[in-house]
Order: C-alpha cells, then structure tokens, then sequence
C-alpha cells in the first residue's frame, strides 16, 4: 500500500470522525446560521417581507441542494481515488466537477432572470404583494449561484481527499461578512429586502473564488474534459433524481403553506430554515461518513467500512437526541427571534412538536445516507427517496390542504417521510450489499 493510501485509511477512531466532522460542521453551519441571521433581519421587517423571503428562500434552498449533489458525487468519486493511492486523480475529480458546477450555477442565474417572477408568482398562489417582494429577491440572489455551486464542488474534492480545515477559512470567512453586511444594508443603508438578497450574493461569490483558487493552487491541469463530464453526470443522475425528489416535496410544502396565509408560510419558513440548519449541522457527520467509507472500500477494506458505518449510525442518533432537547428547550422563546408578529409565532408552535419528535429519527437518518453515498450505492438511495417522497410526503402535504390541516400536517407529513427512510436505510444497512470495493465502484 502507497504512503497516500496509507495514509487515507488510517484506523477509523473517534477522534479520526471528529478531525473530519467537526471543521465540516463549522462549514455545513455556516450557511444556515447566516441565512437564520438573515430571517431574524427580515422578520422584522414585517410579515410580507419574511413571507417573500420564504418563498424566495425555498427557491434558492433548491440551488443549494443542486450544490449538494454535486458536492457528494465528487466526494464519493475523489475518496475512492484517494483511498487507493492516486491524490492528482481526486484532485482532478474536482476539476470537472467545478466546471459543470459553473455552468449550472450560470444557467440558474440567467433563468432566475427571465423566469423568477412566474416562479414566485406559482409559488406563492399568485400575484400579490408576496410574490412581486419575493421575485424581486430572487432575481438578485440568484446573481451568487454561480459562486455557491462552485463553493460546494470545491467541498466535494477537499472532503474527498480528507481536507476539511481548508473550508472552514473559505466558507466561514465570508458568511461572517455576509452577516455583517445583511443588517447594514437592509436598515441603516435603507434597502430593505434587496439588502437581503445583495449579501447573499456577496458571500457565495467570495466563497466560489476562494474554492477556485484552491483548485489552481493544486497545480493539475484545469482544461475542461467533457468526457470525464459526461461521466460525473452520469454516475451523478441518481444523486440528481433524489435531490430533485427532495425539492418536489420542499417547494410544495411552502406552497401549501403559502396558501393557509401569511402567517402560516412566515412560520413555515421558521421552523424550515431551523430544520435545514440542524440537518445540515448534523449532517457533518455524513460528511465523515462519506469520506472515510469511500477510502476504506477503494483500499478493499469492506469489513472496517461495515463497522464504520454502525459507529457513525449510533454516534448520528446521539446527535438527534441532543438537538431534539435544545429544540424542545427552546419553543417559547426562539419563534420570537425571528418575528415579533403574534400570529406568525403561534402557527410556529404548531409545527414544533413534530420537529423535535423528528430529530433523533434525523439524526440516524442523515448519518446512514453519508455511508451509502460514500459507498458509491445512489441509486439505492434514490429509489428510497422517491418512494418515500410519493408514497408519504407529499400526499401527507396535499391532503393537509385538501382537509385544511394548517401547518400540522405539513410537519406531520416530514416526519413520515423520515420515517419511511429511517426504516429502509436500517434494513439496506443490516444485509451489506453497498460494501463494494475497488477504486472504482
């Protein structure tokens, strides 16, 4: 075994996940701590403001998840590499992955531009004070796509090669300045909600120019391989397919939400934007996960992947526990630091319950999808996903609206969802068939 593949599998301790979790939670943080900071801005400003940043929001949070596929499929692809020795062959993962990730950042910002207004418009029930704020946000913040996507491939072949220190600098870095910049612009510099959407665009861009200046700094060859494209694209379509299931189920809970009022899709957008920060929290360590597993199985070592994968399950669980208390501690006061509006406050309460019943579920949950993509076995969870997208989500959801559940049964219908996974990731755990070895699954 190679020095480089030495050491990309060294033993999978507790301290060895935490090296790699803990700087990937500052960076998966990061975003949605400042995009809460940035709901607690706007809240203030009123309840058509909050509710067009909701709708706008959910929008961009779709982006974001483009981001995150194309951050996984890198990882998976770069830690096998990486596990087998060849480090300029991970390194050149990410070089074509920053290349479709620029592209697809600039194709969403040119049609957020020609588009953004009739997306808003369906999304929030039609036109209205509501729609006419939030596509007026989209359509500047959608400007910053471009550099949140080229940010998530540069995470995709850092975390593949085991670096999550360097992130830390290039992601938090400027989310701090964004944070400073958010209240600035939308009160003293008069702005309002643009003053939103020109931070935004001001720290993803910043990130996407330091990510892109790793990757020149690496010394390989930037020229653009379509074939090696064609290839991240298509071993990345089941990666894609799950995340747009994912999207179909979020874009129609705001717009059900939407249609219960303002104060309802303002609360929604609360409680969504807590449940995407601590989702994401953690999911630092699926990120460990599917980085660790991806260098065991590329250097053949499918028993300390399996064993892997049951520590981080366990350590994943834990996790949701301690958040569901910190959530549960915290429902009389924390609505209020996003709005002083009573009614959006109320309908948030309504929808708590569910969230903190659903984290520790969450936790295992988001743990296992990070050993499976690690793993290279999307199309498992593809499967997994849309099933449990159709088959409980988004009926739970429409009905909601059918039978004027309010905000209860949209929460009740992602808890089902969750569920749904929790149950059939157990079983895909429990009979080993994604421990696949090989440099190249």
């Amino acid at each position: 075994m190679s020095q480089t593949a030495a050491t990309a599998h060294r033993p999978a301790s507790p301290r060895r996940i935490a090296g790699l979790a803990l700087p990937a939670l500052v960076v998966l943080a990061a975003e949605p701590l400042y995009v809460l900071v940035d709901t607690a801005v706007v809240g203030h400003l009123g309840r058509v403001p909050l509710a067009a940043l909701a709708v706008g929001g959910t929008v961009m949070t779709l982006t974001a998840w483009v981001g995150t596929v194309v951050a996984y499929g890198t990882t998976g692809r770069a830690a096998r590499r990486f596990g087998a020795g060849d480090r300029a062959a991970a390194v050149a993962e990410g070089v074509q992955s920053s290349w479709l990730a620029f592209g697809v950042g600039l194709l969403i910002a040119i049609g957020m531009q020609v588009g953004g207004g009739a997306l808003a418009r369906t999304l929030a029930g039609g036109g209205g004070e509501v729609a006419d704020a939030a596509a007026q946000w989209l359509r500047i913040a959608a400007l910053g796509a471009p550099g949140l996507l080229l940010a998530a491939a540069g995470n995709g072949w850092l975390r593949g090669v085991q670096d999550t220190r360097r992130p830390l600098f290039f992601v938090l870095g400027p989310n701090l300045l964004s944070a400073l910049l958010c209240p600035l612009l939308v009160y003293p510099g008069g702005l309002g909600l643009v003053g939103s959407a020109v931070a935004n665009v001001v720290a993803q861009t910043l990130c996407g120019v330091l990510f892109a200046a790793a990757l020149v700094g690496e010394r390989v060859s930037l020229r653009p391989q379509p074939r090696v494209i064609r290839q991240q694209l298509v071993l990345s379509r089941d990666l894609l397919i799950r995340g747009l299931a994912f999207q179909a189920s979020f874009l129609s809970a705001t717009a059900v939400a939407a249609r219960f009022g303002a104060a309802a899709v303002g609360a929604h957008q609360i409680a969504l934007q807590l449940w995407f920060f601590t989702a994401l929290v953690l999911d630092a360590l699926a990120i460990a996960a599917q980085s660790l597993v991806g260098a065991a199985l590329g250097a053949g070592d499918d028993a300390g992947a399996r064993a892997l994968a049951r520590r981080i399950g366990l350590l994943g669980g834990v996790c949701g526990v301690g958040f569901a208390l910190l959530v549960a501690a915290g429902a009389g006061v924390v609505p209020s630091w996003f709005s002083s509006d009573a009614g959006v406050r109320e309908q948030a309460m309504v929808a708590w319950p569910w969230f903190v019943v659903m984290l520790p579920l969450a936790g295992v949950v988001f743990a296992l999808d990070g050993v499976l993509i690690g793993a290279g076995d999307v199309r498992y969870l593809r499967n997994l996903t849309i099933v449990a997208a159709l088959g409980g989500f988004l009926p739970a959801i429409w009905l909601a609206y059918a039978l004027d559940l309010g905000l209860g049964g949209i929460w009740a219908g992602l808890t089902l969802f969750v569920v749904i996974r929790l149950v059939a990731l157990l079983l895909r755990l429990r009979n080993g068939s994604w421990a696949v070895t090989g440099a190249v699954r």
